[in-house]
């Protein structure tokens, strides 16, 4: 009789105090539980029960090795499921969210390849620059941008950003670049609504002296395009003006000697961490992350 089954009748039987009650719980004969139990004495060489004509009840020997046994029953039956778990294809709705711009430029392909890969598996995918709470809003996955609040949620951070101030050439070539932040005063600045807009113009603690002229819009995209038709300054996050600065169009200025970064997380409730889907949209950002300059 293999060792485990020996270490399940063995645990039935300390639970049960009786020989007889095992085994109709394993469904077994009594005399395969009897026998398995000494032949498992016999390898210890110790004697695990005391036995009468009316109870059966553990030895110090057997309360010791009791606790081990089922540890052991545990944590095999746990790998078993881990095991199978990673073998279950991705099924279902999966609710994900996250800002409106990165989402659509980093997660929105992940979301195509894995809808790809696993034709039974549906995905919701939720843009808003706001910050969703998980739990109330029935999201499974939530990529968040920035410090995070105390809380229950399970966190995998997949990178960092750091704030950037940019305009276009055109711009500088009319207003001067500034070389510290008491200079905006001299300049026209962009301005968000969204979640970054209470913080974007602070430098040290301290907000940006008043512009000369100002923009608000309610859009990164709009910001970005006004930026480069040279209405003013703007303070990104770096992916998000990245195309542009890689192809000429915004010029990034008053540049930090040592920048901000604002980490990267996922979000997720711990009872969704074995779901297949979670694991599977997790896998994938952090397979994007190691080719972005985000990721590094």
């Amino acid at each position: 009789m293999d060792r485990l089954r020996t270490l399940e009748l063995f645990v039935a039987v300390a639970d049960r105090g009786s020989f007889t009650a095992a085994a109709r719980a394993k469904r077994a004969s009594p005399q395969a539980v009897t026998r398995a139990v000494a032949e498992l004495e016999a390898r210890l060489g110790v004697m695990l029960f005391h036995r009468s004509t009316r109870a059966v009840s553990l030895t110090n020997e057997g309360a010791g090795f009791v606790e081990q046994a089922r540890r052991i029953i545990t944590d095999l039956a746990d790998a078993e499921r881990q095991i199978a778990g990673t073998r279950v294809e991705p099924s279902g709705q999966l609710y994900i969210t996250a800002p409106m711009m990165f989402g659509q430029m980093h997660v929105a392909p992940v979301v195509a390849e894995l809808i790809d890969r696993y034709p039974l598996l549906d995905v919701r995918l939720l843009l808003f620059d706001r910050n969703v709470r998980l739990v109330e809003e029935g999201i499974d996955v939530a990529v968040r941008i920035g410090a995070l609040a105390d809380s229950s949620l399970l966190a995998i951070r997949i990178g960092a950003v750091r704030p950037v101030i940019v305009a276009s050439p055109g711009y500088l070539a009319r207003f001067g670049v500034p070389t510290s932040p008491s200079d905006l005063a001299q300049h026209r600045l962009i301005f968000s609504s969204g979640p970054r807009s209470a913080g974007e113009w602070r430098f040290d603690g301290r907000p940006a002296p008043a512009p000369q002229q100002s923009l608000t819009v309610n859009t990164i995209a709009s910001a970005i395009v006004a930026a480069e038709a040279g209405v003013g300054l703007a303070n990104f996050l770096h992916y998000q003006a990245e195309d542009a600065m890689q192809a000429g169009r915004l010029i990034e200025v008053l540049k930090p000697t040592e920048p901000e970064s604002m980490p990267i997380h996922l979000l997720f409730a711990s009872g969704r961490s074995n779901s297949p889907a979670t694991r599977a949209f997790v896998d994938a950002m952090k397979q994007r992350s190691h080719h972005c300059s985000w990721g590094r």
